[in-house]
């Protein structure tokens, strides 16, 4: 389960996962900002918190996840992460080794 508020004022949604990620998660959050997108042109920012993180629950979950990346990166200004996990000091080496692979087939990268 992921606990998510838009910020409307600040176009910024603050997302906290507390149980293992599962698909159903990322349709709930796409439906929450899918409007605001629609409305607003674009998120200013997504900021995840969380203690630690919890994982997938299974790899469709795994696979929502990287979809809903790939549908909503373009549309997303800034995104950070604070948290106390050691997992999520990987996100910068992924995003710069994703990023060209996402360039080359017409994406502009991991956000």
């Amino acid at each position: 389960m992921i606990k998510s508020e838009l910020l409307k004022d600040k176009g910024v949604l603050v997302v906290s996962p507390v149980d293992p990620l599962a698909a159903s998660d990322f349709e709930h959050l796409a439906e929450e900002i899918d409007p605001y997108i629609e409305q607003n042109g674009r998120l200013h920012g997504l900021m995840v918190y969380t203690e630690f993180f919890p994982g997938w629950a299974d790899f469709a979950a795994l696979i929502s996840h990287l979809k809903f990346v790939r549908n909503h990166q373009s549309r997303i200004e800034k995104v950070a992460a604070v948290s106390d996990s050691g997992f999520l000091r990987i996100i910068p080496s992924v995003e710069r080794t994703a990023a060209p692979v996402a360039q080359s087939r017409g994406s502009s990268g991991v956000s």
